[in-house]
């Protein structure tokens, strides 16, 4: 048995008996003005964060999420987008996919203003999507695409960036992890199922998202997700596991390279009105500014009186490339 049937199977039971305890996150489930979740829903929420941003959702955005868990996320994608087939869902599971269909029928009663029609569910794979080219404004997917090893990644990203239209958002929450895990845990497709051996570096994750073509990407959060400890897992030392919320944007790719945003901000606190870098760049006197890592960077060398914060690895828009 392969780790991506292990992996169907796990979900395929936890479709057929909700698994509160599957991915517990600190991350709040956002109630909108109007959008009632249903319990059944908030219990079937089997991610490690949130790819639902208010900021990302305007003038009803053909939405595509991929694994789709028990509609919780679908639903709210459809706060922002209610038309006919406005979200798509693709899931391989057709449990999972019943399950949201039900799930669904139950939004409908809580809120006035759902309808099923909103959300079109798609068997299909990540890594072949059943949608057209250039033909989706936001792409998601929720503590999904850390299970894949690494040439599946690649493969399921190069999908997600396919179907986006040109500068279109591909909004991800996945678990990472900065220290390497032996062969063992990486190795037990029942652990990667859980979303635990599939973790990789950020830097890595980031990596895979520039290859594939996003010019984009921005660390929108970073949040304690699980520890792996000696006395419940096969390691020798405690492995401290994050959860990252990411945006990756089909933006044209800068001849220097992707911009990156941390949430680095650049200070101005010189004797002049204002600092222009004569590149696009002008910082006012001491009033912050959100730069990209490239940018933060060449002020520090363009000024000694520009103060530069440190990564904060929370950015949620503005500033400046």
């Amino acid at each position: 048995m392969s780790y991506l049937e292990t992996t169907n199977d796990l979900y395929k039971e936890a479709a057929l008996t909700p698994d509160v305890g599957l991915c517990c996150t600190t991350n709040p489930i956002w109630q909108f003005p109007g959008l009632s979740i249903p319990k059944i829903m908030q219990e079937m929420n089997y991610g490690c964060g949130s790819t639902v941003s208010a900021q990302d959702l305007v003038n009803n955005p053909k939405v595509l999420y991929v694994g789709v868990g028990g509609g919780m996320e679908l639903l709210q994608f459809s706060y922002f987008s209610r038309q006919k087939g406005g979200v798509t869902g693709v899931d391989v599971v057709d449990e999972m996919l019943e399950a949201s269909r039900q799930n669904f029928k139950i939004a409908e009663i809580e809120n006035d203003w759902f309808k099923s029609e909103y959300v079109n569910l798609v068997k299909g794979d990540a890594l072949n999507l059943p949608v057209g080219d250039e033909s989706i404004d936001v792409a998601a997917q929720n503590c999904l695409f850390n299970i894949f090893k690494m040439e599946d990644l690649k493969k399921a990203v190069a999908e997600m960036y396919r179907v986006l239209k040109p500068h279109g958002r591909l909004v991800m929450s996945d678990p990472t992890c900065e220290q390497p895990m032996n062969d063992e845990l990486r190795n037990d497709d029942r652990l990667r199922a859980l979303c635990l051996s599939g973790s990789i570096p950020i830097k890595d994750y980031v990596k895979v998202l520039t290859d594939a073509g996003f010019g984009t990407i921005e660390i929108r959060a970073r949040k304690s997700y699980r520890v792996l400890s000696p006395n419940h897992y096969p390691t020798d030392e405690l492995i401290f596991i994050e959860s990252i919320e990411i945006a990756a944007i089909k933006d044209p790719m800068p001849e220097d390279g992707p911009c990156m945003f941390t949430g680095k901000t650049a200070i101005y606190y010189g004797d002049e009105e204002y600092f222009d870098d004569k590149a696009g760049h002008v910082l006012m006197q001491n009033q912050p500014l959100a730069v990209c890592d490239k940018t933060a960077a060449a002020l520090a060398k363009a000024n000694d009186q520009i103060h530069i914060s440190e990564s904060t690895w929370h950015y949620n828009g503005g500033g400046c490339c």
